[in-house]
C-alpha cells in the first residue's frame, strides 16, 4: 500500500518533467527555425513563390559617319502558354484560332502546341513577334498566356556594309566584324527582375519588380558613308558578275585623314540573314578587303618607283633599256606580259608601259634590306591600325630580305609578297599625302549610353618618303592615266587623275602559280590636290582577265566620291613627262 502511494506521488512529477522536456525541444526547434535558419528559410520560401528573369541590356547602335543607323537593337516578344489551364478553361480549339489570327500563323500550329501535353505548364507559341502583334494577343485577355521581352539585332540597310558590320548570334553574342571587334563598347549590361509565382506555377501578371535595371551599350560611329558604300557595292557587284569574277574588293580612303569612306566586298552578306551566305560561301562572311592576302601585281611598281625617287637612286626621267625578257647575272628570269623588242624607257615610261624588266633593273639600285624597310614603313607585313577581325598582315616570304634572285625581282613588281586591299589603298594614301602615312581608320568613336565619347587609339602619322618624292610619283602616275592603254576608261571630266593597273598570277593550293589572275587598279584624284584614293581588285575574272575589268569600277566610284565630297575640279592639266628616249 505504501509502495502504491509512493508511485502515485512521483507520477505528476514525471509528467511535468516530460512536458518540460518536450517544451524545451520545441523551443530549441522554434529558435532554430525562427532565428538560426530564418534567412535561409525565407530565401527558400521566396524562391518557391517567385521567379527571377534576366532583363537584357540592349546592344548599342552602329552608325555611319553621318549618324545613319546601320545596326540597332529592337525589342521582340516570346509568347508562351500553360496548356493545363487552357484545357481546364475549355474552348481550346476556339482560343487557338483567336491566338493564331492575332499572331498571323496557322491555327493548327497553335492548337498542336496547346494540346501536345494537356498537363504541361509550358508551351511555346511564338518567338520574335513585334509589339503590334503582341498587342493583338494581349487584347484576347487570356490569363494563361505569358509574354517575355527579348532583344533582336537588326540591320536596317540590309547588306550595305554587311561584310564590315559582321553579325551576332541568336543570344546576341558578337560573332564577326565590327560587332565583335567593338563589342566592349556595344555590349549592354543585363539587369534582373523578380515576379511572384502563382499556385499554378507561372508568374503572376503585374507582379514583376525590377531588381537591377539593364544598361544599354554604347554607339559606334564608323567613318563609312552609307550612300557611297551602297553605290560602291552596286558598281562592284555588277562588274564582278559581268566579268565572272570569284570575288572583288573596293576601298575608298580619304587622303588627309586616313578614313575609310567605303569598303565594299563581293559577294556581300546581309547580316540579318548571315546563314544564307554561309550556306553558299562561308569565306564571304567577313571582309576580304581586310582578311584576304594576295600578290598585288603591278600596282606595287608605283611603290618601288617612290623608293627610287626618295633614296635618290632614280628620277622620273632616269633611262633604262627594257627588253621583253631579262636574264639577270644572279640567275633570275623575268619577262613582260606581252612580246616586244628592246624599249628605251624612262622611269615614267616604265610605269606607263608597266614593264617588269624595266622596274627590275632600276629597282636593283636599292639594296634588298633598304627596300624591305621601305615596304614595312608603308605598312606592308602587318595588320592596319583598324584591328579588323582575322585581318591579314601579308608577308614578304620567309627569307626576306635574303630573297632568292627570282623573288628579289618579283617583289619589285608585286609578285612574291602578299598584301590586303586595305594595305594597298593605304600605300597610295601615303603617296597622295606627300609621303606621310596616316593610320587607317574605320571606327571614328564610341559614345556610351551616358554620353561620354572616346576615340580609338589609331596610332600616329609616319613619314615614309619625302614630299618631293611623293609629288613626283603622283605626276608619273598621272602620265599613266593620260598615256596608258586604259586612258579613256579612267578619265573623269574636269579632274586630273593618277592611276596604276595591276595583273598578278594567283597562287594555287600547292604554292605554285595557277592559270588564274587577280587584276587591280589603284588611283588618286584630283592629282593636283589629292583628296581620295580608290583601290579595286577582282579575283579570277574569267571573262576579262586584265585590268580593264577593274577600270569602270574605279572610274565610277572615284567620280561619285568626288561629286559627293563636293571636290572642286582641277584648274590645270596633267604634266607631260618624257616616257622614252
Amino acid at each position: 500500500m505504501r509502495e502504491h502511494r509512493r508511485r502515485a506521488r512521483w507520477r505528476p512529477a514525471f509528467v511535468l518533467l516530460t512536458v518540460l522536456l518536450l517544451a524545451g525541444v520545441f523551443l530549441v526547434r522554434l529558435t532554430d527555425v525562427q532565428v538560426v535558419q530564418a534567412d535561409a528559410l525565407r530565401t527558400a520560401s521566396k524562391d518557391r513563390r517567385s521567379v527571377t528573369s534576366v532583363l537584357p541590356g540592349p546592344r548599342g547602335d552602329i552608325v555611319d559617319a553621318r549618324g545613319t543607323v546601320l545596326a540597332t537593337t529592337v525589342t521582340r516578344y516570346t509568347v508562351t502558354a500553360v496548356p493545363w489551364i487552357a484545357a481546364k478553361a475549355g474552348h481550346v480549339a476556339r482560343d487557338a484560332g483567336r491566338i493564331a489570327t492575332a499572331l498571323g500563323v496557322d491555327q493548327a500550329t497553335v492548337q498542336a502546341a496547346l494540346t501536345a501535353d494537356p498537363k504541361s505548364s509550358y508551351a511555346l507559341l511564338a518567338k520574335q513577334i513585334s509589339f503590334s502583334r503582341l498587342e493583338k494577343v494581349q487584347a484576347l485577355d487570356l490569363g494563361w498566356l505569358y509574354y517575355q521581352a527579348v532583344s533582336k539585332r537588326t540591320y536596317p540597310a540590309g547588306a550595305v556594309a554587311g561584310n564590315l558590320l559582321g553579325f551576332v548570334g541568336a543570344d546576341q553574342t558578337a560573332l564577326a566584324g565590327v560587332e565583335r571587334a567593338e563589342n566592349t563598347c556595344l555590349a549592354g549590361t543585363d539587369g534582373e527582375s523578380i515576379a511572384e509565382r502563382g499556385l499554378d506555377g507561372p508568374p503572376i501578371p503585374g507582379s514583376e519588380t525590377v531588381v537591377t535595371a539593364a544598361k544599354p551599350g554604347g554607339t559606334i560611329r564608323l567613318t563609312i558613308d552609307r550612300d557611297l558604300q551602297y553605290y560602291t557595292q552596286q558598281v562592284l557587284a555588277q562588274r564582278a558578275r559581268q566579268t565572272g569574277a570569284a570575288w572583288g574588293s573596293v576601298v575608298v580612303e580619304e587622303v588627309r585623314t586616313g578614313k575609310l569612306l567605303a569598303v565594299a566586298d563581293w559577294p556581300t552578306v546581309d547580316p540579318n540573314t548571315p546563314s544564307k551566305t554561309a550556306d553558299t560561301d562561308a569565306s564571304a562572311l567577313g571582309s576580304r578587303s581586310f582578311t584576304a592576302p594576295y600578290e598585288p601585281g603591278s600596282t606595287m611598281k608605283a611603290v618601288t618607283a617612290s623608293m627610287l625617287l626618295d633614296s635618290g637612286a632614280a628620277m622620273p626621267a632616269t633611262q633604262v633599256v627594257a627588253p621583253y625578257r631579262l636574264m639577270t647575272a644572279d640567275g633570275a628570269d623575268i619577262n613582260d606580259s606581252e612580246m616586244h623588242g628592246n624599249e628605251h624607257l624612262t622611269l615614267t615610261g616604265v610605269l606607263v608601259q608597266s614593264s617588269n624588266t624595266g622596274i627590275s633593273q632600276l629597282g636593283a639600285r636599292i639594296s634588298d634590306a633598304t627596300r624591305l624597310a621601305y615596304l614595312k614603313a608603308y605598312g606592308f607585313g602587318a595588320p592596319t591600325a583598324v584591328g579588323f577581325g582575322a585581318e591579314a598582315g601579308g608577308s614578304f616570304g620567309s627569307d626576306a630580305p635574303d630573297w632568292d634572285p627570282q623573288t628579289r625581282y618579283a617583289t619589285m613588281f608585286g609578285q612574291g609578297l602578299t598584301v590586303s586591299a586595305v594595305q594597298m589603298a593605304s600605300a597610295y594614301q601615303t603617296i597622295a599625302n606627300g609621303g606621310l602615312r596616316l593610320p587607317v581608320r574605320l571606327v571614328d568613336s564610341c559614345t556610351t549610353a551616358g554620353g561620354a565619347v572616346t576615340a580609338p587609339a589609331n596610332g600616329t602619322a609616319k613619314r615614309v618618303i619625302s614630299t618631293t618624292a611623293a609629288g613626283s610619283t603622283v605626276r608619273m602616275l598621272e602620265n599613266v592615266a593620260t598615256k596608258g592603254w586604259l586612258r579613256a576608261d579612267v578619265a573623269i571630266p574636269g579632274y586630273r587623275v593618277a592611276t596604276k593597273t595591276g595583273t598578278a598570277q594567283e597562287v594555287d593550293s600547292s604554292g605554285g602559280y595557277s592559270k588564274d589572275y587577280l587584276v587591280s587598279m589603284a588611283g588618286i584624284a584630283p592629282a593636283d590636290d589629292p583628296t581620295y584614293v580608290v583601290y579595286v581588285a577582282l579575283s579570277q575574272p574569267t571573262k576579262l582577265n586584265t585590268s580593264q575589268a577593274t577600270a569602270p569600277i574605279w572610274q565610277k566610284v572615284m567620280a561619285r566620291a568626288l561629286q559627293a565630297g563636293g571636290v572642286v575640279p582641277s584648274g590645270t592639266t596633267s604634266p607631260d613627262l618624257p616616257t622614252s628616249w
